[in-house]
């Protein structure tokens, strides 16, 4: 893991599924925007998600979808907070199916280029700069910044 540069997000050690997709809708609000706006909003994009209760948001449909949209205290993008109930259902589709959603990013064997891709595949607002921070942040094995950036340009 590189060491922590300046602006680097602090890392977790998460304790349940609603920590891991916290930190993945922090990248997707984020997508576009800027994180002193995602931080701003933060608490109260916590809240109107339930506290990341991963079985709460699995309920949650359009209605509420239409609900947030009219919150200013959210980042009011319906596709972004359409995209975040959507994660969660992949999200625990992929803990049902590999045991934890843990074993599911493990399962690519340290090959992060390969997990990259099937994030941007399965999950909404999942860039290749929002997948690399979120598996950061969850203290995933990621390139070196600066090796990652280097093979981003070469594509």
């Amino acid at each position: 893991m590189p060491p922590r540069e300046k602006g680097a997000p602090d890392q977790i050690r998460p304790k349940h599924l609603g920590d891991y997709l916290s930190v993945m809708s922090k990248s997707v609000f984020q997508s576009g925007m800027s994180w002193d706006v995602v931080e701003a909003k933060w608490p109260s994009t916590t809240e109107a998600f339930h506290n990341w209760d991963m079985k709460k948001i699995g309920k949650m449909g359009e209605p509420d979808v239409e609900k947030l949209a009219n919150d200013t205290r959210v980042i009011r993008n319906r596709r972004k907070l359409a995209a975040v109930i959507h994660n969660a259902g992949e999200m625990m589709r992929l803990d049902k199916e590999h045991g934890t959603f843990k074993k599911y990013l493990r399962s690519f064997k340290d090959d992060y280029y390969a997990l990259e891709k099937d994030i941007r595949k399965r999950f909404k607002f999942m860039g290749e700069m929002g997948t690399y921070v979120f598996l950061y942040v969850v203290r995933e094995p990621v390139p070196e910044y600066h090796e990652w950036q280097a093979h981003r340009q070469k594509k």
